[in-house]
């Protein structure tokens, strides 16, 4: 399946990106592919993006640039509004197959599910091109974390695994991700760790803030069961007793959303609101308003490893950080070693003084000396601009 052939003009690289999000879809994906596919542009490549018809919820808005085409198709989407299960992802995949095949292409790039990346590296093998896999993540392992039956997961590894040692490039947000792509046998000189990062022209420490006053708490982003964000409703409780009038704000949606939503009504509803899918702007504005950031990795799940890319966007406001998770975990480690906010065991107790510390330093100088620090840190190691650069870089050099 490994391609042969590539065009040597790269002015007249032309690149194909199959993705079911794509902006103005609102993810951390999204947003990824937005940079590679600006890097790309500005490297002389032209781009076109076979991507879904985005829903109704997400905020309206177009990407136009000189050699930029958006090809969308109807996909099925979840109750949430999500491309995420395995009908879903086949709504996407069988056309894509039809949708690859009539595109002109001389590199592809595929954005996970696996099933998306077998798809395009089958069409790259018949067409004979190159591929690139963009894996923010490990699938295998998240479908490991829900309890999926075993030929699910073994079924998921086989995919991913081809997908990826087939591939002329893996693109790997983290060392940590590197490590788990290389344990599928893939060549360490095709993976490419391009880092995260968040787009800082957006999530910066500058312009409105959300609120009107009253102290709060933000979650932005995924509600999913790894992540287990309950931890922060229960910590809530334990804050409230000491603090009453703080708030919790969720904004985002996932498969844990309604789970989320029973255990506010049950525990705290005048203080906990759930304000559904907005606009990046929208979710700065309250980022920057807020006491501090919620993030969190349910310990024992096998997304030990994960950085959210949540904490960047935080910390990219000079919002500080609560990360609930295992001591070991990736995830605590960024928060510590460069000063992102507070690591909390995952317990509600241990969560809700890590709140009460920020609280307690909320308007101080302090504060105000570390959300400067925050962003500026941001800004120097994690601009989501550097990382599609990185990202560009590394797809079109099998190219030569």
């Amino acid at each position: 399946m490994t391609p042969s052939r590539a065009p040597k003009n790269r002015a007249a690289t032309r690149v194909v990106l199959a993705t079911r999000l794509f902006a103005p879809e609102v993810s951390a994906g999204a947003f990824r592919l937005r940079a590679l596919t600006r890097s790309l542009l500005g490297r002389a490549a032209s781009v076109r993006v076979l991507t879904t018809t985005p829903p109704s919820t997400a905020p309206q808005g177009r990407e136009e640039q000189p050699g930029l085409e958006i090809s969308r198709f109807p996909v099925l989407r979840d109750s949430g509004g999500n491309v995420r299960g395995y009908v879903q992802y086949l709504s996407y995949d069988i056309p894509l197959f039809f949708r690859l095949l009539v595109s002109r292409y001389d590199l592809a790039v595929a954005e996970a599910p696996p099933t998306t990346g077998i798809v395009v590296a089958a069409i790259s093998a018949l067409r004979r091109r190159p591929y690139a896999y963009y894996a923010a993540d490990v699938w295998t392992d998240g479908v490991a974390a829900i309890g999926a039956p075993r030929f699910v997961v073994a079924a998921i590894r086989w995919l991913e695994g081809v997908t990826m040692r087939h591939a002329s490039t893996v693109l790997s947000i983290s060392d940590e991700v590197t490590e788990r792509i290389a344990s599928f046998g893939v060549d360490p000189e095709r993976i490419a760790t391009v880092g995260n990062g968040i787009d800082t022209e957006v999530f910066n420490p500058d312009g409105e803030v959300g609120g009107d006053g009253t102290r709060y708490f933000v979650y932005t982003g995924t509600m999913s069961e790894w992540q287990g964000a309950e931890v922060f409703i229960r910590a809530l409780e334990l804050v409230r007793e000491r603090v009453p009038d703080v708030r919790l704000r969720f904004f985002g949606q996932g498969s844990a959303e309604a789970q989320l939503r029973a255990l506010a009504t049950q525990t705290a509803p005048e203080a906990i609101t759930f304000g559904g899918v907005v606009p990046p702007e929208q979710s700065a504005e309250w980022i920057r308003g807020a006491v501090g950031a919620l993030v969190s990795i349910a310990p024992g799940l096998g997304y030990d490893f994960a950085r959210p890319t949540k904490t960047y966007a935080a910390a990219a406001c000079g919002t500080p950080v609560v990360f609930a998770g295992s001591d070991a975990s990736s995830g605590a480690a960024l928060v510590r070693e460069h000063g992102l906010g507070v690591h909390a065991a995952f317990t509600p107790e241990s969560v809700a003084e890590a709140m009460l510390e920020l609280l307690g330093e909320h308007g101080t100088e302090r504060a105000a000396q570390g959300r400067r620090a925050r962003a500026a840190w941001i800004e120097t190691n994690a601009s989501l601009r550097a990382v599609g650069d990185a990202a560009a870089d590394a797809v079109l050099r099998p190219l030569g």
